[in-house]
């Protein structure tokens, strides 16, 4: 299986940092033959999207592009800002065709200065990855400014949800992906 793992910000740290720890937590799960990749957005030089097919971009545009829909898993790691989601990644979105997530798993890991920004992403996010034809986790981690120490995560709680999660990704998206192949054989072709 394809994890891809993505930082939707091209600001701050503790993002970042939830999918760091995050990542080392997967690759404990995962098997040999499975590849995580993790991309951040601010590293890379990302068009805005002008509504052309998106195999038509060039440079890092396509190369994230390309990466996300051959993944099977993604896991977003989102800020909230300004009670929404960051525009680098809508943008995202909006360079991706409608069914970019068909058949494929999608989870989230949360920032957010306060615990009143803890049901954002059900009303931002998830929409928008049901339109697009995602098999969205239905919890995610979610972390407020309280649970760290500058950009480092200090508390227990977050790091064992991290942990946990870790586990429902690989469990959740294995199923997942056996129970389509399983479809698939059946109709002997």
């Amino acid at each position: 299986m394809k994890y891809l793992l993505l930082n939707g910000s091209i600001v701050g740290k503790k993002t970042r940092t939830m999918l760091d720890m995050f990542n080392v937590y997967l690759e404990n799960q995962v098997l040999d033959n499975d590849l995580i990749e993790l991309i951040d957005l601010r590293n890379q030089q990302i068009n805005f999207s002008d509504g052309r097919n998106w195999q038509d971009n060039q440079g890092d545009t396509l190369e994230v592009l390309q990466k996300i829909m051959a993944a099977d898993v993604i896991i977003l790691g989102v800020p909230t800002y300004q009670a929404s989601i960051p525009a680098p990644l809508k943008n995202i979105f909006d360079l991706l065709p409608e069914g970019a997530f068909y058949q494929k798993t999608v989870g989230f890991l949360v920032s957010a200065g306060t615990a009143k920004h803890f049901l954002v992403m059900e009303f931002q996010l998830k929409p928008i990855l049901s339109f697009m034809k995602a098999n969205t986790l239905s919890n995610y981690v979610f972390a407020q400014d309280s649970d760290f120490n500058g950009s480092k995560i200090d508390s227990d709680a977050i790091r064992m949800r991290l942990a946990s999660y870790a586990e429902d990704v690989k469990v959740i998206s294995e199923t997942y992906r056996n129970q389509i192949k399983k479809q698939e054989n059946s109709y002997g072709f």
